[in-house]
């Protein structure tokens, strides 16, 4: 399971950062919540969601 996810990210740069970059974001408002005005809780765990179906996808996808 692990080393697939890791090849397909490997593979596709672009795809891997950019889910780490929305991961961070989600982190980023949770942790920074007064900051940020409607509903923080709301977005950084709909960001944290995405990026975890992020790391799943290479899981559903055929080969």
């Amino acid at each position: 399971m692990y080393k697939k996810i890791t090849s397909y990210l490997e593979k596709r740069p672009i795809y891997n950062s950019s889910i780490h970059i929305i991961i961070g974001v989600g982190i980023g408002i949770l942790i920074t919540y007064p900051f940020v005005q409607t509903h923080p809780v709301r977005w950084g765990a709909a960001l944290l969601v995405i990026g975890i179906l992020g790391h799943l996808y290479p899981l559903t996808i055929k080969k």
